[in-house]
């Protein structure tokens, strides 16, 4: 029976539920700095996010109270990083998907802050449906996506081969380049912030999805 390996963020749930929820934790701590009501702050840390980005939130925002210092900044994203995610939930065809592979070997392999993608995990009740959570970062920044290495780990786990390893993921940035020489099965999930983004022939995945309902054994094996 071929593997199935699953991304996270935007793939399994909305990572915006996540974000938003930090940004409400950091605006119960910002508030008394900058003496406004924190439903206020986490509204305007919202809006910078959605017109430029999650890079600079907490700069913009502290700046444009007068507020900005690396300490505060920096006490923001510990808040941030740190918040127990609450209410976040999967999106209903990943959660049907999941329900139609519960009999089928299934991981999940995830890069970013190792505390913080332990914590979505955990609530998601996620532990519970896969054999196993590769949080890429407890082995080095350096086996991050694009790397093989969380895969590699599989096929010997399951003492497979690439070929019946099958990867769904939404970023054709770096979650498909490190896999297809090797002979991984690739699935692109086209939603989130990069279901528009052009992908060349290394970088695209070998099969494309708008939804996870369209994930079936029948396509899996072939």
């Amino acid at each position: 029976m071929p593997v199935l390996v699953f991304d996270l963020d935007d793939t399994l749930y909305p990572e915006l539920s996540y974000v938003h929820g930090g940004f409400r934790a950091v605006a119960e701590f910002l508030a008394p700095h900058l003496n406004r009501p924190a439903v206020e702050v986490a509204a305007e840390l919202i809006a910078e996010e959605a017109a430029h980005g999650r890079g600079q939130v907490f700069d913009a925002v502290l700046r444009r109270h007068g507020r900005w210092s690396q300490g505060l900044v920096a006490a923001c994203v510990r808040t941030y990083r740190r918040h127990q995610p609450a209410g976040l939930t999967l999106y209903p065809d990943a959660e049907r998907c999941l329900a139609r592979f519960a009999a089928w070997p299934l991981y999940l392999v995830t890069d970013g802050h190792k505390e913080v993608q332990a914590r979505k995990v955990a609530a998601l009740s996620l532990s519970k449906r896969f054999r196993h959570a590769y949080l890429t970062n407890r082995y080095g920044r350096h086996r991050a996506k694009p790397s093989p290495y969380c895969f590699e780990l599989i096929c010997r786990r399951e003492r497979l081969a690439p070929a019946a390893v099958w990867y769904v993921a939404d970023n054709p940035r770096k979650d498909f380049v490190g896999l297809k020489p090797l002979g991984f099965q690739t699935v692109r999930l086209l939603r989130g912030s990069y279901a528009h983004l052009p992908a060349d022939a290394a970088h695209e995945a070998a099969y494309r999805i708008q939804s996870l309902d369209e994930l079936t054994p029948a396509l899996l094996l072939g």
